[in-house]
């Protein structure tokens, strides 16, 4: 899959004259990969369109013009696209307010460990979380985790072919599953070769 260069940024001059525009479509982009389990739990899949628009936006917020700071970020987001072989998400478990984000977050302790994903036909895969950094908290789990989906070669292909997908989370606090819209499943079959 394609990885972010530097060739392929706006300056941030260039940025700001087209961020609204970029934006737009960036959110409608977004909002075709992302996947709720539950009330509080979503997995929000990444892409080289989702992280172009993050680069962009972390630049343009850090006011970072610097060529080598320019390829600090690319290699904090370029992981983060997929590989042709696997789904990359940002899993995030959202609460209202902090008290209850507190007490729930402290119920869900290595929650992470808990989240798969089935392909019809084929077996039960579990994500692989937080390859970036260790976010392990003996109290509480973190209300953000990355995620990776690896993918074996015959479930690739059954979810090209436009097999259901699944999926769930088998946390004693948090049980959940949901079967993969439609817009959702075309978006992700477009991440494997």
């Amino acid at each position: 899959m394609k990885k972010i260069s530097h060739k392929d940024l706006l300056s941030l001059e260039e940025y700001s004259k087209k961020r609204d525009e970029i934006r737009a479509n960036a959110m409608v982009h977004k909002a075709k990969r992302r996947l709720n389990i539950g009330d509080n739990a979503f997995l929000y899949f990444e892409d080289y369109t989702t992280m172009h628009y993050q680069v962009q936006e972390m630049l343009r917020i850090e006011r970072i013009f610097d060529a080598a700071e320019i390829e600090q970020e690319l290699d904090t987001y370029n992981p983060l696209i997929p590989d042709g072989s696997n789904w990359k998400a940002t899993f995030m478990l959202q609460y209202d307010d902090i008290p209850t984000r507190r007490v729930e977050l402290g119920k869900l302790l290595d929650i992470e460990d808990k989240i798969w994903v089935e392909v019809e036909g084929c077996g039960r895969i579990f994500g692989i979380a937080n390859e970036d950094l260790d976010r392990k908290d003996p109290e509480k789990t973190s209300s953000v985790h990355f995620m990776r989906f690896e993918l074996p070669k015959d479930t690739a292909l059954a979810a090209k072919a436009g097999a259901v997908i699944k999926f769930g989370i088998d946390h004693d606090n948090y049980r959940h599953e949901v079967i993969v819209p439609d817009n959702v499943r075309n978006s992700l079959k477009e991440d494997l070769d």
